[in-house]
């Protein structure tokens, strides 16, 4: 008698395989020999103990419906976030866009998204702006290096402050244990940058350093079409 798959004796050269092929395109089988279906025991996957083969299908159905629950719960708490996530970012456009003096609009951009999103601190530097902006506190403090790095970042960076020049801009730079810097230009990602937007918190895990950065990117992109109004003079 030779053994076959998974273990159990095969009677002929009869597989298991075999067996499971068969019922599988027999379906007249189980009519034929309903008799069997009652008879079947197996092993419960909440225990040890012997349950029918209708039992099993109903344990079945029932872990698969908690399961299918579940990702329900997911999908409308993820759908929740998002519409919270949207409303905050419509009210950060609309402020921005409600903002008639220049002047006043890189500290609106600043206190709306400390407010919109709960960022403990925040701070932004421009430069290359018109004559009219020079005496005006957003433009003070902005080495060439710092400039050089805003020209650097491809995508906002996120991670823990390592001493970054632009961190001093904030209120309590000490504090800032995570960061994310959010370059600001004129049009996409390639092009001459003309600011940098720092958002700054005290857990350090709050900006990590692998945590999606398409989001920030689009702060980016909107304070930037804002601000390009104080280039103009």
């Amino acid at each position: 008698m030779s053994s076959v798959k998974g273990g159990t004796p095969g009677v002929q050269g009869i597989t298991e395989g075999d067996i499971a092929d068969y019922l599988a395109n027999t379906p007249g089988f189980f009519e034929r020999h309903a008799e069997l279906l009652a008879s079947v025991q197996l092993t419960s996957p909440h225990g040890q103990r012997a349950v029918s083969l209708q039992e099993r299908q109903m344990e079945m159905l029932r872990d698969r419906i908690r399961g299918l629950e579940h990702k329900i719960v997911e999908m409308i708490r993820a759908g929740q976030e998002n519409v919270a996530l949207a409303e905050r970012l419509h009210r950060f456009v609309r402020q921005m866009l409600r903002t008639t003096d220049r002047g006043l609009l890189p500290g609106v951009i600043v206190e709306t998204l400390k407010d919109e999103f709960l960022i403990p601190q925040a701070a932004i530097r421009l430069w290359g702006l018109g004559p009219s902006f020079e005496a005006a506190p957003f433009v003070q403090d902005v080495s060439a290096d710092a400039k050089s790095f805003a020209a650097s970042l491809a995508v906002p960076y996120c991670g823990i402050n390592a001493g970054f020049e632009a961190v001093h801009w904030l209120d309590d730079a000490p504090g800032a244990k995570s960061v994310a810097m959010i370059p600001l230009r004129p049009h996409e990602a390639g092009s001459e940058g003309f600011g940098l937007l720092v958002l700054a918190s005290p857990d350090p895990t709050r900006y990590a350093a692998d945590m999606g950065t398409e989001f920030l990117a689009r702060i980016g992109e909107l304070a930037s079409a804002a601000l390009m109004r104080l280039r103009a003079g």
